[in-house]
């Protein structure tokens, strides 16, 4: 998927000579965590968004920094950190030239330029036109579009039984001699790990896998170094219910 097909659109904006108050309230009226900044023009200059009011005079927030961290910083920071925290208008307080992408930008690109840049959205660009807002809202809504349950024709016990084996066998944490027998869609997973984590792992994996109804944890772990053994803990249960 590529950010034209999750983006929103069209986006809500404020002018950089906006209030403080005005922009905070057109946030809080459309429910909107971040606005994109256009001059008179419709060109994408800024963008200000909630963790911009944090600091502010109003609320009595402002940075108190160490006497020893204002000495290594400097006057040129106080200074910004002032005009951040006392300024009126939105030019005084927004994130100058931000990171952008384009209408084909992939979703896996997105992503990673948001982890990358600490950011929780990105405005979309046309040449030198805002045409949308990818934010982290739209990923969330993405996935729980795509993850409907959409039944697979092919999804009988053998084929589920060969997508599973075929899907953990990929991966390092593959349990080692796994089984996996299924019935009705309903999968018990067998086999041996080293970590706990690859418990997890192998249940997540076969649960992905399309006409899966549940999935029964049989996997031992095993200590490499001592050899103690533990079996899985739905096991543990019944035993203990037995």
């Amino acid at each position: 998927m590529r950010a034209h097909q999750i983006m929103t659109k069209p986006v809500v904006t404020v002018l950089p000579d906006a209030t403080i108050l005005e922009a905070a309230n057109l946030m809080l009226r459309r429910h909107i965590s971040g606005l994109p900044v256009v001059d008179a023009a419709g060109k994408l200059v800024g963008i200000v968004s909630e963790g911009d009011f944090i600091r502010r005079s109003e609320i009595g927030t402002q940075r108190k920094r160490s006497r020893f961290l204002r000495l290594i910083l400097g006057p040129g920071q106080a200074a910004t950190d002032f005009v951040h925290e006392h300024g009126c208008k939105i030019a005084e307080i927004m994130t100058h030239d931000p990171l952008t992408i384009t209408e084909d930008t992939p979703l896996e690109t997105i992503v990673t330029l948001m982890e990358k840049n600490k950011l929780k959205r990105l405005p979309v660009m046309r040449g030198e036109k805002l045409v949308g807002i990818v934010s982290r809202a739209n990923l969330l809504q993405a996935v729980a579009s795509l993850a409907r349950y959409i039944p697979d024709p092919t999804a009988d016990d053998d084929h589920i039984r060969n997508r599973i084996i075929d899907t953990l066998g990929k991966n390092d944490w593959c349990p080692q001699g796994l089984s996996v027998v299924v019935r009705d869609g309903v999968v018990n997973l067998g086999g041996i790990i080293t970590d706990e984590r690859s418990r997890q792992a192998a249940i997540v994996g076969a649960e992905n896998v399309a006409g899966v109804k549940k999935v029964h944890d049989h996997l031992c772990w095993v200590d490499p170094m001592s050899g103690v053994y533990f079996i899985a803990p739905e096991d543990e249960d019944l035993a203990k219910a037995s």
